[in-house]
């Protein structure tokens, strides 16, 4: 139960980086992100994703992976995420709380088809598998390969 990558993008619709770690600031989010600071949503410091779910719909495309490919900012290998909505986890030795599910909305749907998907295609079959939202309780670095855990 892994960290496998990081991503963020410094502006709304701009290009993914991924990065080896970040700085996650408790309320906040990743500093850098384009989401950084804001509370529109809940749940919008940062957003997580499974690689498997990734990978599956990629690969039922015949799709090249590529993890990046869904903008969320952390990528999990070995975690059900649905199973951390209401509940506190570690990420390294960052405490979250899991507020969400972060269902595929239109835009992803728009970025995700292709001549043999549309995008509502996309957004009905990622419902329920397009991640988690979360708030940072306590800051820190999150590396690639950190741990994610539950709290007791």
């Amino acid at each position: 139960m892994i960290i496998e990558r990081i991503y963020t993008s410094p502006a709304s619709g701009g290009t993914q980086i991924e990065q080896a770690s970040v700085e996650l600031v408790a309320g906040s989010g990743i500093r850098g992100d384009r989401y950084f600071g804001r509370h529109d949503e809940p749940g919008q410091n940062v957003t997580l994703i499974e690689a498997e779910e990734v990978e599956a719909f990629l690969e039922a495309q015949g799709r090249r992976h590529d993890l990046g490919v869904t903008h969320r900012n952390l990528v999990t290998r070995g975690v059900r995420l649905n199973e951390l909505v209401g509940k506190e986890f570690m990420v390294g030795t960052v405490r979250m709380l899991g507020v969400e599910l972060c269902e595929p909305c239109l835009g992803l749907g728009k970025m995700l088809a292709c001549e043999a998907v549309s995008a509502g295609a996309v957004v009905k079959q990622l419902v329920r598998r397009a991640g988690l939202r979360a708030d940072v309780l306590s800051g820190g670095v999150v590396s690639r390969g950190a741990a994610v855990q539950t709290t007791a």
